[in-house]
């Protein structure tokens, strides 16, 4: 476009602002620092036409003046915004979200774990905290966990499927569940024993020929019942209806795990009769190509086992 000016300066003084020296060619152009050249491109014919009025020009200059100081400050601090931003940036790839382990669990199964309120509780709910504080602690691994509930017999299947990473559920050692899953190592040891309702004539394993004997679907409980010579045995998913049905005589007996079986017993509706059917441990199961988790978790639970906390958990839950 044509400018309002009459001729352009040839030479022109050197300009410093932070020690950045811009200068000016001979045909008029300017020569600044990158960091500059945003703003003084936009005023760069400004600079360099005048009317050649001394009074006008005067007048331009002191108005140029305010307008490059302006404009060299604002780049200044677009720098050290921009700096700024990029060191939060990098302080913030640093951090990451803590992972979030997701436990399968069937809370009703007391005294391993249940429901109370809105909360989760049991000898299992409180070792869950104690092994994820253990690891993020001492072990430096920044976990959290969630409990997702849902019926004990689909536990495994929800680990192979990738729903849940561990599945922590008063589980005993299966031949078929090891084909499935990957067992820690043992944190409790448990058996399987017959629980009979509180007025039952049954006192004895040898009793039960020709009986109806419940157990909860998947649990290793079944499988023990169903060695128990001539018994009908009723596979049900929920334990608490399990214990309901036999209160009310639908079924004659049900094989529980002694912790459990001894925290029902306790209340005087039911009994426990016999010996131990099958010598049981517990353990956490994960997939089976989760090892470094489940490396974690074997880590945690030595700890655990040694600690003054795992006496008294199983104090406090009796198992």
């Amino acid at each position: 476009p044509e400018l309002p000016c009459r001729k352009f300066v040839r030479r022109w003084p050197l300009i410093r602002v932070k020690n950045k020296v811009s200068s000016v060619l001979a045909d008029g152009r300017l020569v600044v620092p990158r960091f500059q050249r945003p703003f003084i491109a936009f005023y760069e014919w400004t600079l360099f036409c005048f009317t050649g009025k001394k009074e006008e020009n005067r007048k331009m200059n002191k108005f140029l003046k305010l307008t490059l100081t302006a404009g060299m400050a604002a780049s200044v601090l677009a720098g050290c915004s921009s700096a700024g931003t990029a060191d939060d940036a990098k302080a913030d790839e640093g951090k990451s979200e803590p992972k979030e382990i997701i436990v399968g669990i069937s809370p009703d199964y007391p005294p391993y774990e249940s429901i109370e309120g809105d909360a989760i509780v049991g000898f299992d709910a409180d070792m869950t905290e104690w092994l994820f504080n253990y690891m993020k602690e001492e072990e430096g691994l920044d976990y959290t966990y969630t409990f997702k509930q849902m019926s004990f017999d689909t536990i495994v299947s929800a680990i192979q499927t990738g729903q849940i990473d561990l599945g922590i559920s008063g589980f005993t050692y299966d031949e078929d569940r090891e084909k499935a899953v990957a067992f820690s190592d043992p944190y409790n040891t448990s058996a399987q024993v017959v629980v009979v309702a509180g007025d039952s004539d049954l006192a004895s394993v040898a009793d039960l020929n020709g009986k109806k004997v419940g157990a909860q679907l998947g649990a290793t409980g079944q499988s023990a019942a169903e060695e128990i010579e001539g018994a009908e045995v009723t596979p049900v998913q929920d334990v608490k209806v399990l214990m309901e049905t036999l209160k009310s005589h639908g079924l004659d007996a049900v094989v529980l795990d002694t912790a459990v079986a001894n925290n029902y017993a306790a209340g005087g509706e039911y009994k426990v009769v016999g010996d131990h059917l099958m010598e049981e441990e517990n353990f956490i199961i994960a997939a089976k190509d989760n090892e470094e988790l489940l490396k974690q978790v074997n880590t945690a639970i030595k700890a655990f086992k040694e600690s003054d906390d795992y006496t008294k958990l199983k104090e406090k839950w009796g198992v």
